[in-house]
């Protein structure tokens, strides 16, 4: 921008204030910036008030309806999840959206679409998405990771790491949060410990029994597979392994479950049996959904940060579509963290 017309104030009726030019006028980057109009939680509230103040002064707008005739852009970003059926809780699905939302509402629309239901990739065009979301739990995705790069589509795929493509990707640590989820049992003088894992061809059920297993050999303890049970997220696959789990001819003191959900279906199984949560079996789930503070007793459970990586997602995505980065590849971990609660027994 010409300083020479900055002092003009009907300048910025004229031409709308940029991002840049506001980065100018701080002292800041237009990363900073635009993370602070995004509401970005990796910046500091008095920078963002900052900003704020400089966007209002000269009023600031992204003027959606100009630059989607100048940049031919759709303004619409497609959140593609491998599955909206089996497998995806609706917890992990609220989640996802509010994250998502938290960052482009007033800036984009959200088309959310299923990637299992896709018949093809007819309409994974660039002038249909200005960039793409892919919430991955499975390998079979990676058809529609080529697809969109072959369209040169900006995407962020969370949830599950990429090794055949270049891409950014926002991960949870689902085999650190498993580990710490089964330490805490082994602390509490377990040794026979069965899992009911989630859907095994989802990549969270395999770090989340990775987690599990490495617990084992940290503690010099050997896991016995017959204690193993495969489950699909879901409460009546929790349920049907504890009823498993039950039958067997040495009884494990507690079960990890892949997640919250199975672990509510493995309760309603212990008690419908006669028996009690912790005292004759304890229970660990994984998610920290809102219903197991609520539960009685209640759950143990890894906290995952969900919400949040589909905010990191989200917001590298619009930096993506607005070309500040250019990357080719990065890894983001986010860290899982461990919930007591009243679900394990201590055994002396």
């Amino acid at each position: 921008m010409d300083r020479s017309i900055k002092s003009d104030p009907l300048f910025f009726y004229i031409v709308s204030i940029t991002i840049k030019d506001i980065a100018k006028i701080l002292n800041v980057s237009h990363t900073t910036v635009s993370r602070s109009l995004n509401n970005s939680p990796l910046i500091s509230q008095e920078t963002k008030d900052r900003v704020k103040e400089v966007a209002e002064k000269y009023k600031y707008s992204p003027n959606v309806s100009a630059r989607r005739l100048v940049l031919s852009r759709s303004y619409n970003i497609g959140l593609f999840i491998s599955t909206l059926s089996r497998g995806t809780t609706a917890n992990f699905f609220l989640q996802t959206i509010r994250g998502v939302n938290d960052i482009v509402k007033g800036k984009y629309t959200i088309t959310v679409e299923s990637v299992a239901d896709l018949v093809d990739f007819h309409h994974i065009k660039s002038r249909n998405f200005d960039g793409i979301l892919l919430m991955s739990q499975s390998p079979n995705d990676d058809t529609f990771i080529g697809q969109v790069l072959n369209e040169g589509i900006p995407i962020v795929v969370m949830n599950r790491e990429i090794t055949d493509f270049k891409v950014t990707t926002v991960l949870s640590e689902d085999l650190g949060g498993s580990y710490l989820a089964t330490k805490y049992i082994i602390d509490q003088g377990h040794k026979v410990i069965a899992i009911i894992e989630g859907k095994r061809d989802f990549r969270t059920a395999f770090k989340r029994k990775q987690g599990f297993l490495k617990a084992h050999q940290d503690a010099g303890l050997k896991f016995d597979e017959s204690m193993a049970f495969v489950g699909a997220y879901d409460l009546e696959s929790g349920y049907n392994a504890m009823q498993n789990i039950l039958r067997l001819t040495r009884r494990p003191t507690a079960v990890f479950c892949s997640n919250d959900d199975m672990a509510f279906g493995a309760i309603k199984a212990i008690r419908e049996s006669g028996l009690v949560v912790p005292d004759d079996i304890s229970i660990v789930g994984f998610d920290n959904m809102d219903f197991t503070q609520f539960l009685t007793p209640a759950l143990t459970t890894v906290q995952r940060p969900v919400e949040e990586m589909s905010r990191r997602g989200a917001e590298i995505l619009l930096e993506k579509i607005e070309g500040m980065d250019n990357s080719d590849s990065q890894e983001i971990h986010l860290d899982s963290r461990l919930v007591i609660r009243d679900s394990v027994k201590k055994i002396t």
